[in-house]
């Protein structure tokens, strides 16, 4: 497996004191998805297993995503425990050959969990109420703030640029809100084409937490943009999340594209939130259209906007816009601006 191991494993405790071990094993990718996680009657506790190792995989300077890695898990955490989330990103390391610990004859033990596994931040730790005599763990928090401590490199997520950009999310109902979508990117490091051939831009792209059709979706939009973006394609990892997972449609493209761009340096940052509505079935050519649902997110837009904001909204929309809508934006202290095209390169 090209100096991989095959398989690794590493403990974690949980709050009433039980061990746990989290193995992974590495296979010929074969088309399958990158990370596959085997948790028999648990399919959310693999779905957060799968999402965690995927963001952490981003603060990585090499990734060969040729092999899939598949993780498993000897018994069930309690509802809320996440210590295990450390130990599924160790494993994964430790199986593709991305970290080894310390010579030991008994597999490593780590406790910890993170909010933000995509900037490499280790936020802290659940403590059990005593450890098994003789265990030493690694423990995220004060133990280990970040994953770059691990080979005593900085803080990873100096490396990573997040921006978020909102787009209206309407379903007729109270719950009809501004939702976001995170674009995180980290530069490749340049050796990635030159050790595996040219890198498929898609394959550096992780949207966790949605469906496959959304990642697809998703993955096509960026590829498309960067596309039409000049030098941009083959030099980024990057991670997707979006507030709320759970939505139908297309209209959050424009804002995926934006969020992507900004996170970039390739557009302007506005003096508060960038708010755009749009899709495109040309994203390699640049082109913005219009969405469904126009004058029910415009009233959303108008009802949340904020002094600083900048509303980007599709061309198609500009001869449409209500009596007097541009003018109460504006008293807002919100700016808009009706475009075919995302930026020039």
């Amino acid at each position: 497996m090209n100096g991989k191991n095959d398989m690794a494993t590493c403990q974690t405790v949980l709050r009433d004191g039980r061990v746990l071990a989290v193995t992974a094993t590495v296979r010929p990718r074969a088309n399958r998805a990158d990370v596959k996680c085997a948790v028999p009657g648990a399919p959310a506790l693999g779905e957060r297993m799968a999402q965690a190792v995927r963001l952490a995989r981003l603060t990585e300077v090499r990734l060969d995503s040729r092999v899939q890695v598949v993780l498993g898990i000897d018994g069930i955490p309690g509802e809320g425990e996440r210590n295990w989330e450390l130990a599924a990103v160790l494993a994964d390391r430790m199986a593709r050959g991305a970290w080894q610990p310390p010579a030991s004859t008994a597999p490593p033990c780590a406790l910890g969990w993170s909010d933000a596994w995509h900037l490499g931040r280790v936020d802290g730790h659940d403590a059990p109420a005593a450890l098994p005599a003789g265990m030493a763990p690694l423990l995220g928090g004060s133990g280990l703030p970040h994953l770059g401590a691990l080979t005593g490199h900085a803080d990873p997520g100096a490396a990573v640029s997040s921006v978020r950009c909102w787009f209206p999310l309407h379903s007729g109902g109270i719950n009809d809100t501004l939702a976001w979508v995170e674009v995180a990117v980290s530069p490749l490091d340049g050796t990635e084409s030159e050790a595996q051939g040219p890198v498929d831009e898609e394959d550096t792209i992780a949207v966790p937490g949605v469906d496959a059709a959304m990642q697809l979706a998703v993955r096509g939009a960026l590829a498309g943009a960067r596309h039409f973006d000049g030098r941009a394609l083959g030099r980024w990892r990057t991670a997707v999340r979006f507030g709320e997972p759970r939505f139908t449609g297309d209209s959050y493209q424009l804002a995926l594209v934006m969020a992507d761009r900004l996170a970039r340096g390739r557009d302007f940052v506005p003096r508060g939130r960038l708010i755009a509505t749009g899709c495109s079935a040309a994203w390699h050519a640049g082109q913005v259209e219009a969405v469904a649902g126009r004058d029910a997110k415009l009233a959303l837009i108008l009802a949340e906007a904020h002094a600083g904001d900048r509303v980007l909204l599709p061309h198609a929309w500009r001869d449409a816009l209500p009596p007097g809508w541009r003018e109460a934006l504006r008293a807002r202290g919100a700016s808009c601006a009706c475009v075919e095209h995302i930026g020039l390169p």
